[in-house]
């Protein structure tokens, strides 16, 4: 039988939070993070290579980007418990949306939206923000190592409104379910995709890449919409919408597919070149080995 406690733990602790002033939550999220940077030395050493082999920086300008991305991470974690807080009426409090037209027209079309975005800021409130701004949200949730964790996580979406499906076999039929209600669907491109994945550029090093979001974009003529969530100086979010993602019809669908997987690949490439310290350089993006052109 799983360890119930965890989760009435995180359930206590969310609750806690909740009932913080917001700028306690960001202070404390900065000091754990300090610590989490100094202990997590696997995560902290994986971190440092990656970033200074993918941005070419200094050493110590490397160091403080990931210091950054470790505080950022702590604070995510803080205001993931915080969700439950978060309103319809108090929603421009925390987070605000640029460019929001572009979810709007794509939304219009009635035919669902690949969202495209990655592990940049607080990926968690990203959805929570759409919903409670009141666009229609699902997520294919992936399952996590600790499925007590996960349950906390999936009852604190589905309270802000995200529609979930549980990643597994029927991970396809429940996309497909998604976007025909209309709604929108995440798509986070950034994680290594393993041997099944297609291999492209990223961050100057061949990397094994997720095909799902070209994939539902070429076969179900779903528009797809590049979204990512960054922080506020001076505290809270910011969703940066960007223009539908659009590739020149070839006639092959194959290389359309694969055209639509570079050109998605490079914007969030450069999403995590303009925003270094929001992203999570610690996750093994390329773990899977390129052997060439035969791969």
């Amino acid at each position: 039988m799983a360890i119930a406690w965890q989760y009435y733990t995180l359930k206590i602790v969310s609750f806690i939070v909740c009932r913080m002033p917001y700028s306690w939550i960001l202070g404390i999220g900065k000091f754990l993070g300090r610590i989490y940077y100094l202990v997590a030395v696997r995560q902290r050493e994986r971190a440092l290579r990656q970033a200074q082999e993918s941005l070419g920086l200094s050493a110590e300008k490397t160091e403080q980007i990931i210091r950054l991305s470790f505080i950022n991470l702590a604070q995510s974690f803080l205001e993931i418990s915080y969700t439950p807080a978060l309103t319809k009426k108090n929603i421009q409090q925390y987070i605000e949306i640029e460019n929001k037209h572009y979810l709007e027209q794509a939304v219009s079309k009635g035919i669902g939206v690949a969202v495209l975005t990655g592990h940049i800021g607080n990926w968690e409130w990203l959805g929570a923000g759409l919903s409670h701004y009141g666009f229609r949200v699902a997520s294919i949730v992936k399952r996590q190592p600790n499925d007590q964790y996960m349950r906390i996580l999936t009852e604190i979406r589905e309270q802000a409104g995200i529609e979930c499906y549980t990643r597994g076999t029927a991970e396809l039929v429940s996309a497909v379910k998604a976007l025909k209600k209309g709604r929108m669907l995440g798509f986070l491109t950034d994680q290594d995709a393993g041997p099944d994945g297609m291999f492209v550029d990223f961050l100057g090093k061949m990397a094994s890449t997720y095909t799902g979001v070209a994939v539902f974009s070429q076969r179900f003529e779903i528009p797809v919409v590049p979204v990512f969530i960054i922080r506020r100086p001076e505290g809270g979010h910011k969703i940066v919408v960007g223009p539908p993602v659009e590739i020149e019809p070839s006639g092959n669908q194959e290389n359309d597919i694969k055209n639509m997987v570079i050109k998605t690949t490079q914007i969030v490439e450069s999403a995590i070149r303009q925003y270094p310290e929001e992203w999570l350089w610690f996750q093994k993006r390329w773990n899977t080995k390129w052997e060439g052109e035969k791969a």
